[in-house]
């Protein structure tokens, strides 16, 4: 039987060099829940786990059942603890190094994660995008495969449905186009593999379709600001121009207006 987007703890073949574990830790924040990717060039003897997930006992278990505690490297997308919070217990079970941009959570390794490095592991070749803008930490993998794989792991900077969450910092917003731009420049023709929801054949049309939804927001707060007086907050412009998204959601949107306005007021 072929798996389906979402198949809780159950090991989903997506390219030949990546399958996908789906956390069950679903909410209005994570979406159907994390997704923990496990790379492993066909023939491989060993694997590159991103993203361990939350912290939760059933889910790290999957890991090393699925990768038999093969595990050359794990890879860190960002700080959250719905990708981080497994940590831990992965690397008392499997021993693995851990790599992420944030030195809080190298195991293993006393080098961060950096924009433009190559790593080779897996019989794959793995290259650092630094992606910030959900948070000042993230960052995304282009993986190189045999015979021309090539795929796009963009952690929660670009979802697989739905749009990511923005820090509430001046430059986040600014941070965050940059990145969509490095990533349309990159993507083109690798599949989309995000840290929530389904995965895409094709990353450029998700990514395309992220940049024109932040211009749309931009304008929506740009229209709410004309109308509700250039000193208005954050909650009131959540209130206009996210009125038909569930009020539990708001104070993610918040946070994104927040940088939204920080934006415009020294971009215009």
């Amino acid at each position: 039987m072929t798996l389906t987007h979402p198949a809780y703890e159950q090991l989903r073949p997506v390219t030949p060099s990546a399958s996908v574990l789906l956390a069950d830790n679903p909410s209005g924040m994570t979406l159907e829940g994390t997704n923990t990717w496990i790379l492993r060039a066909p023939g491989s003897p060993d694997c590159v786990v991103v993203d361990p997930g939350p912290k939760d006992r059933k889910h790290t278990e999957a890991i090393v059942r699925e990768t038999g505690g093969n595990i050359a490297l794990t890879l860190v997308t960002h700080h959250h603890h719905d990708h981080t919070g497994g940590i831990p217990r992965l690397i008392d079970q499997a021993g693995t190094v851990v790599r992420s941009h944030d030195p809080e959570y190298l195991h293993g390794s006393n080098e961060p994660l950096t924009h433009g490095e190559s790593i080779e592991a897996a019989g794959l070749r793995i290259t650092v995008v630094a992606t910030p803008g959900h948070t000042a930490d993230s960052v995304s993998f282009l993986v190189d495969g045999p015979d021309g794989e090539r795929a796009l792991l963009t952690g929660d900077t670009v979802l697989g449905s739905g749009t990511t969450v923005l820090e509430s910092r001046d430059d986040a917003l600014a941070d965050y186009l940059g990145s969509l731009h490095t990533l349309v420049e990159l993507g083109a023709g690798r599949a989309l593999l995000p840290a929530h929801g389904p995965d895409h054949p094709d990353a450029d049309p998700v990514l395309r379709y992220y940049l024109a939804h932040r211009e749309e927001r931009l304008n929506q707060v740009r229209a709410a600001l004309a109308e509700l007086g250039p000193n208005a907050k954050a909650l009131q412009i959540v209130a206009k121009v996210y009125a038909d998204v569930d009020k539990r959601l708001w104070p993610a949107a918040h946070s994104s207006v927040k940088a939204q306005l920080a934006y415009l007021r020294s971009h215009g």
